[in-house]
């Protein structure tokens, strides 16, 4: 199993302001390791251009806007053919063409984004998650607002390689800069669904009403049976949840939003695309701007936030220009919603239920929601097959710091056999020596210290980093026995201090040793100072 602590590349694309509007410049924002920060520059060319407008003409339900603005000289077909040649081989099978257009694609955008500098941070930081048995979390910023609606989500390294959102190496979701930071929130033990129904482009006419109130129990019955029906393989799947709204009022959703207690959002219904983050069509001639549900989201605490909807993940076009920070998505990220999940073009009702449900077997199990997310696409490429662009639709997008994790995972127990008492446990802690009081138990074998709130032991200091470092055990075998062995693991920026009887030792990245009576301070030697030990000593 991976570790929670998941290492982060975010990398961040954006127009270059003093030359044409085809050259973009791609940063490392954030890596695994110190001197990972990179920047190269790049050219969206005539045969990039050329492959993106073929691919649209097979897999796009609807127009989207040029990306990026090129000239419109005609490329002949052989020349497409060409270049796909050399990123994806020839196929006499059926769909072997769609199939090499979509597979030359991935490939394409994948040599655009990885080149130079930025390949050798993303070989690097692949071998640090590797060698850590935990995922990369690789986040992309597109700060170019005419390359959004690229499918990014396709990006593979090669033929016969899977794409990188498929995980679960590298789990991939997008980002946004200029956002305000997260509440400290505690995690949630179960998921608490509102699953709204607006009104439906299909469902205006007599009966309609009907139809959505039978939609919204068909949903309802899924989530929650998603859910229930993995107690077989888990002991304790997180409860799910769901209450319904079929085409409310806005008084009536913020009201139900505020009384409910939810975490979880979930939207299906008609809208269209605006610069304010589109409108949703609760009902017959009442709508409700993404910002005004932004507002009401994020003040009622939810971290998810669904949307099957053909224009969520898809910003708002003016003339010929892309309008900036204008999708539902980043809007509601920017007010604070730390996940938002839309679609990037149309997909049909029986995908997007098949999509559903295994993304909510997956939240039931407490992946985290990037982790839920690639399984739920590998489903949808498996049923429905690599060249068809269901697979390719939903786009996740999560706060700068938000790790991803919606649920709790449950606290570890021990199967005793009936007849043998077992002695009382020595729980070793991490607790303060000096104020503000604070410790933390090594609950089934692992503590995480850190300032985010899913932490075992929260430290709110400026130099220690969201996900600072753990402490973990490891039973050796010796002479008595199994002797228990602890551990310190840095996995931050500014890397932890502990004193070994004589001098203050720093560690950065490191794993050592770690014996009962140690003194540790996390990110500087102005920290807060701890002690390790046993719960109970003096």
């Amino acid at each position: 199993m991976f570790s929670s602590n998941s290492l982060t590349l975010c990398l961040a694309v954006e127009r270059l302001s003093g030359s044409s509007t085809n050259h973009y410049a791609i940063w490392v924002l954030d890596s695994p390791f110190p001197g990972g920060a990179a920047h190269h520059d790049r050219l969206w060319d005539e045969p990039m251009a050329q492959l993106w407008s073929s691919w649209q003409q097979f897999f796009s339900l609807r127009e989207l806007p040029c990306v990026p603005h090129v000239p419109s000289a005609f490329v002949p077909q052989f020349h497409l053919d060409d270049l796909l040649n050399q990123v994806s081989p020839s196929s006499s099978q059926a769909g072997g063409y769609t199939g090499r257009l979509m597979q030359g694609l991935g490939i394409s955008l994948w040599e655009w984004l990885f080149d130079g500098p930025i390949r050798q941070t993303l070989d690097r930081s692949q071998g640090i998650a590797i060698g850590q048995n935990r995922p990369l979390k690789l986040r992309l910023d597109i700060r170019a607002p005419e390359l959004i609606s690229l499918p990014w989500e396709i990006m593979q390294p090669q033929p016969g390689r899977p794409a990188l959102a498929l995980g679960p190496q590298i789990l991939l979701s997008r980002t946004t800069d200029a956002v305000d930071p997260l509440p400290l929130n505690e995690l949630d033990t179960s998921l608490r669904v509102l699953l709204v129904l607006g009104q439906d482009s299909s469902s205006t006419g007599p009966g309609g009403e009907l139809q959505l109130a039978q939609e919204a129990a068909v949903l309802k019955d899924l989530l929650e049976l998603s859910a229930s029906r993995l107690t077989h393989r888990l002991g304790s799947p997180a409860p799910c949840q769901v209450q319904t709204l079929v085409e409310p009022d806005p008084k009536t959703l913020v009201t139900t939003l505020e009384t409910g207690g939810f975490n979880v959002f979930f939207y299906g219904g008609h809208g269209v695309p605006a610069p304010d983050g589109g409108l949703l069509f609760l009902q017959s001639g009442v709508t409700l701007s993404g910002i005004e549900l932004a507002q009401a989201l994020s003040c009622n605490g939810i971290r998810l936030a669904v949307f099957n909807t053909c224009w969520g993940a898809q910003p708002d076009q003016q003339g010929q220009g892309v309008i900036s920070r204008s999708s539902l998505a980043e809007v509601l990220l920017h007010h604070g919603v730390p996940a938002v999940l839309a679609m990037r073009d149309s997909i049909a009702d029986e995908e997007a239920l098949s999509f559903i449900q295994v993304l909510a077997q997956g939240l039931a199990e407490r992946q985290p929601i990037d982790q839920a997310m690639a399984r739920a696409r590998q489903h949808l490429l498996t049923v429905y097959r690599f060249n068809h662009p269901a697979w390719t639709l939903p786009v996740l997008y999560l706060h700068p710091q938000f790790n991803g994790h919606l649920l709790r995972l449950p606290a570890q127990e021990v199967t005793q056999i009936p007849g043998h008492d077992l002695p009382p446990a020595e729980v070793a802690v991490l607790r303060s020596v000096e104020p503000p009081p604070r410790s933390g138990r090594l609950c089934g074998g692992l503590m995480r210290v850190g300032r985010l709130p899913d932490n075992d032991l929260v430290i709110l200091e400026p130099w220690v980093s969201g996900q600072h470092a753990e402490i973990f055990c490891r039973n050796l075998f010796g002479p008595d026995g199994n002797e228990p062995c602890y551990y310190l693991r840095d996995i931050s920026r500014n890397g932890s201090h502990y004193f070994d009887g004589h001098t203050w030792q720093h560690i950065h990245r490191q794993e050592v040793p770690l014996v009962l009576g140690t003194l540790v301070r996390f990110g500087s030697l102005e920290g807060q100072l701890m002690e390790f030990t046993l719960e109970g000593n003096a």
